[in-house]
């Protein structure tokens, strides 16, 4: 071959290569290629830095409740209202409030209420209960704080419901260092399943009411809510059932903040609707009383996952297209202009589009 042909065959072939690595480099950068490029995926994301902290203290605090002592060295500040992440052995996610002292930075604690497979539990309090004992490390992202305790509130009605009582004993021991008026109604199946009783009537005395339903039947509500002034903070954890009935009994004039750990539903029901995937170009449909999260896993099976209770944030997705029905507890306004959590949340009309 004359050098001519050689040199001409050279540049064809380097021609060949600076293409086609352009090629990889737009691929890479959208798998719709040529369609503009996507932006990176949200889903599976860590929402906050993990921590791995030390079981140093695990006790029973109330018939089927125990409290853990979780220990490091500068672990991030939390205010009253803050909850955890706790990432299990087995790798559910659960969340649990934090019921310590905020000035504490060397520890956290919670506490969690055993709930068996009769009541609807999923495993989750089971594992801390069992394999969470003295010695054991685990996993923890957070805090994280959507019931944070308002310091400008004239006054405030606590209402508390079983374990319900634990992100409220942090702002029951902050109100009352501030002078603040305040009262508290907590209510439980029996005294001997109330955690921190002693804790609470030491604190607030007669300002306190317990409310045990195998002596007294359930809280008077109406009762309690009537009696508060206009511009109180009315903070309550507990029961969906028990938060409905404040909800439904609230006055006017009175401002109601509430901590949920199960999805809870709405008025727009579950029906189904289907669900485009532009990344791979399927199309799912979503049946009713299905989950967005088991409809799409059928079809990629590798979609992340872990609370299926839309509280830690690994499922979540960008929305391209649709109305969003969010019944998570997790992302902030901001996030649900554009995703949403797959596990809980689902579609108002009949058709979303994932970037996924």
């Amino acid at each position: 071959m004359s050098a001519r042909a050689l040199t001409g065959a050279a540049v064809v072939a380097g021609a060949a290569l600076v293409a086609r690595r352009a090629l990889r480099s737009r691929v890479r950068r959208s798998p719709l290629w040529p369609m503009p490029a996507l932006e990176e995926p949200v889903s599976g994301r860590p929402r906050a830095r993990a921590l791995r902290l030390l079981v140093t203290r695990h006790e029973e605090v109330a018939d089927g409740v125990v409290q853990l002592r979780l220990e490091g060295h500068g672990l991030p500040a939390w205010r009253p209202g803050a909850h955890l992440d706790l990432v299990l052995p087995s790798g559910l996610v659960r969340q649990y409030s934090l019921c310590g002292d905020p000035e504490d930075t060397s520890s956290y604690t919670v506490a969690t209420r055993l709930i068996t497979g009769a009541e609807g539990g999923r495993g989750g309090s089971r594992e801390v209960h069992e394999r969470l004992r003295e010695g054991a490390e685990v996993e923890v992202r957070g805090p994280r704080n959507r019931f944070a305790l308002d310091a400008d509130a004239p006054a405030y009605l606590f209402v508390a419901g079983g374990i319900g009582i634990t992100p409220i004993l942090p702002m029951l021991r902050e109100v009352e260092a501030r002078g603040a008026r305040w009262r508290l109604l907590y209510g439980g199946r029996d005294r001997a399943s109330m955690p921190f009783l002693e804790d609470v009537t030491k604190l607030g005395g007669d300002r306190v009411e317990i409310v045990a339903q195998d002596e007294a039947g359930l809280p008077d509500l109406a009762a309690a809510l009537t009696a508060t002034a206009p511009g109180t903070a009315v903070y309550c954890c507990g029961p969906e059932g028990l938060m409905a009935a404040v909800e439904a009994a609230l006055p006017q004039g009175r401002t109601l903040h509430l901590e949920r750990f199960a999805p809870r539903g709405t008025a727009d029901g579950d029906g189904p609707f289907e669900v485009e995937l532009r990344r791979s170009g399927r199309v799912v449909d979503v049946p009713a009383g299905s989950s967005v999260l088991a409809a799409v896993r059928a079809a990629v099976p590798g979609v992340a996952y872990s609370c299926e209770q839309g509280f830690c944030g690994t499922c979540q997705q960008r929305v391209l297209e649709g109305e969003i029905d969010h019944r998570d507890e997790l992302l902030t306004d901001a996030e649900r202009a554009g995703s949403m959590l797959i596990c809980v949340s689902r579609a108002r009309g009949e058709r979303l589009v994932l970037d996924l």
